[in-house]
């Protein structure tokens, strides 16, 4: 049988991070010992709390279909969360509750974008937005940033990227993959040029509450009326209460687009799965007390491998200032990504994301959120591969 893939599913490459991290695990179950450097996920349980009240909530026999864009209760929670946080003022109609994060992204950008449309990616970027974008049928545009600024765009170059077919730009912070953070001066003057030329923002905001060395964002939504008529937030439960499997994730958008929105996940997914929400209520109105904790682990695990792949021959790392990577310049060593990954994961057993996945092929993605005995055995073992390099 002669089958006819669509030149929407054939245009797309298949997640590196999601495949890299499959094949640690696979050499693991078969006895190897990989340190696994891939996933972008935190290693700490979700919450205990958080766990009993989805529970519960089976128990109780809460698993029917709910609203589309999830239940009232956590709707108007999640619009309490921006009043409370960010300062901005969303109805329950303007929430969308979502199959995860990555969800509210490729929903956002199926309902605003069409086929001639472009949307502005600063590189390097979370390594789904563009294949979310070709889905629309529209063209990523790449902005191309480098460690020497922090891998951030500026005013300058995102004003000269801007034609009449931009529709949307994505902005990240704090960042994946680099960890980079926007000042809130930066974020201002990004959204005042989106503005004057009625261009959308996308702001993904999944990692706003992991912050380090004093580091504070602002979203771009929280400027102005202007600013937040401008801007679509996307978030999720999955960083900060470390709820990756649950695949819940949130936005709030204008009026029109959330309805748009609605309307696509109506005809996709029906709804979020109802006893995880009732979890993501517990989490989501309760205290970040939880967080505290993880942020000391993590900034340890930030301070040491920054400084490890610091004193590395061949390599040199601008330090994250959130999320939790790290993301390594290899220039020197004469590699490109995917041989240098390759080759690490062969010769040293070690599991890291190529940058060329997220449009940087001089970088490779190194994730801290696992253990700092990990940490210390992976980044041994980097060190050791690299002064192979240098011989």
């Amino acid at each position: 049988m002669n089958y006819k893939i669509s030149q929407r599913a054939a245009s797309l490459s298949p997640s590196l991070t999601l495949a890299i991290d499959a094949k640690a695990k696979a050499m693991k179950a078969a006895g190897e010992d990989v340190v696994g450097f891939g996933a972008g996920e935190p290693d700490f349980d979700t919450p205990q709390f958080i766990k009993d009240a989805a529970a519960k909530a089976l128990a109780a026999g809460f698993t029917k279909y709910t609203p589309s864009s999830g239940i009232p209760e956590l709707r108007q929670a999640i619009a309490d969360k921006f009043k409370r946080e960010n300062g901005l003022t969303y109805k329950p109609s303007q929430i969308i509750v979502s199959c995860g994060g990555k969800h509210s992204c490729y929903n956002v950008i199926l309902a605003t974008c069409q086929e001639g449309d472009e949307v502005l990616i600063p590189a390097p970027y979370w390594l789904s937005y563009p294949e979310m974008v070709k889905l629309a049928s529209a063209r990523p545009v790449i902005l191309e940033t480098t460690d020497k600024t922090e891998f951030k765009i500026t005013p300058e170059q995102l004003r000269a990227a801007i034609t009449p077919r931009t529709r949307l730009l994505i902005l990240n912070s704090p960042s994946n993959p680099t960890g980079s953070v926007y000042t809130p001066e930066e974020t201002k003057a990004i959204g005042d040029i989106c503005v004057e030329k009625g261009v959308l923002i996308m702001s993904d905001e999944i990692y706003e509450h992991l912050l380090y060395d004093g580091a504070t964002v602002k979203s771009v939504a929280s400027f102005s009326p202007a600013h937040q008529e401008h801007t679509i937030i996307v978030h999720g439960f999955a960083k900060a209460w470390s709820m990756t499997g649950w695949r819940l994730g949130f936005l709030a958008a204008p009026e029109p687009i959330a309805r748009a929105i609605d309307a696509v996940q109506s005809h996709s997914t029906s709804n979020p799965t109802s006893f995880a929400q009732k979890g993501a209520l517990a989490a989501i109105t309760a205290p970040l007390d939880h967080l505290k904790g993880w942020l000391v682990e993590f900034d340890k695990r930030r301070r040491f491998a920054h400084q490890k792949l610091s004193s590395i021959p061949g390599l040199s790392c601008v330090n994250a200032k959130g999320a939790f990577y790290l993301f390594p310049n290899i220039s020197k060593t004469g590699l490109k990504s995917t041989d240098f990954c390759a080759k690490l994961l062969e010769a040293e057993k070690v599991a890291a994301v190529p940058g060329i996945a997220f449009g940087a092929d001089d970088y490779f993605r190194l994730s801290y959120a696992t253990s700092m005995a990990n940490l210390e055995k992976g980044l041994e073992r980097i060190e050791r591969f690299c002064r192979t390099l240098a011989k």
